[in-house]
């Protein structure tokens, strides 16, 4: 199947960790599918209330309702209406069940009866444990619903995008020491979408409004660089061995059903 670079995913249900991962992974996609008069729905697993510096003065309550505040800015700025949180622990979603989390979430989408569900690919992009659930939870959920005109699409990174951003060290893209992230040729990319000037001056908005956690990247990229670094949105299809990655980095065994 050639690689579409349209853009064009119908409505989107997006299923993340963390406030910014939608932001991240998908704000072009989702700004161009409400641009277009389709439903756009994000779900949120945690609030995010670890991702602060060591020291941070800030109760959890303070850190939750910054999270909080920062995703429904930048959901603003994409258009996004529609918005739920799981509510687990930032940092334990490995601790719960895949099958309480997946039920959730199956609900969601029968409920959004989405075109496309937009997720993290099996070793949840950085190796993060919620990244990783976030995952599973998505696969079994859209098996559960059994909705063959709803598809699932993971999200990756191109071998030119690694290349041009590395510096020759890809580990670095990586939470989880020993693993290397997955990079594809462009000819296993089920999606390579490009932001036009427009959407990448919404997409850098809607993720600076998540300043807690993106204007420390910034500073370190520089804003140009930056602008570089997230223009572009790559995703493929789920493909044999998915389930052996997701199960193998969380360390469990491995379930038939996420096939």
């Amino acid at each position: 199947m050639a690689v579409d670079t349209s853009g064009e995913l119908g409505s989107i249900l997006g299923i993340w960790g963390h406030p910014d991962d939608e932001a991240y992974l998908s704000a072009g996609l989702m700004a161009r599918a409400v641009q277009a008069g389709r439903r756009v729905v994000c779900v949120t697993a945690t609030r995010g209330e670890a991702g602060f510096p060591p020291g941070d003065a800030r109760s959890p309550g303070q850190r939750v309702a910054i999270r909080e505040a920062e995703i429904a800015a930048g959901l603003a700025v994409l258009g996004v209406t529609e918005h739920h949180w799981l509510g687990y622990p930032d940092g334990g979603c490995a601790a719960i069940a895949d099958d309480e989390a997946a039920d959730v979430i199956a609900e969601v989408i029968e409920l959004v009866r989405p075109d496309t569900i937009l997720t993290f690919g099996p070793d949840g992009g950085t190796g993060h444990p919620d990244h990783v659930a976030a995952c599973r939870w998505a696969t079994l959920a859209h098996r559960r619903t059994g909705r063959a005109d709803t598809r699932l699409l993971y999200a990756t990174k191109s071998a030119n995008w690694i290349g041009r951003f590395s510096n020759g060290d890809s580990s670095q893209f990586m939470m989880v020491d020993d693993l290397e992230p997955e990079i594809l040729p462009t000819d296993e990319l089920a999606v390579w979408f490009t932001c036009d000037d427009d959407l990448t001056t919404r997409k850098v908005a809607a993720l600076r409004a998540q300043a807690s956690q993106v204007e420390p990247v910034v500073d370190l990229l520089g804003l140009d660089v930056f602008i570089a670094f997230v223009r572009e949105e790559f995703f493929r299809d789920p493909r044999p061995g998915d389930r052996e990655i997701m199960c193998r980095i969380a360390s469990l065994p491995p379930r038939a059903d996420l096939a």
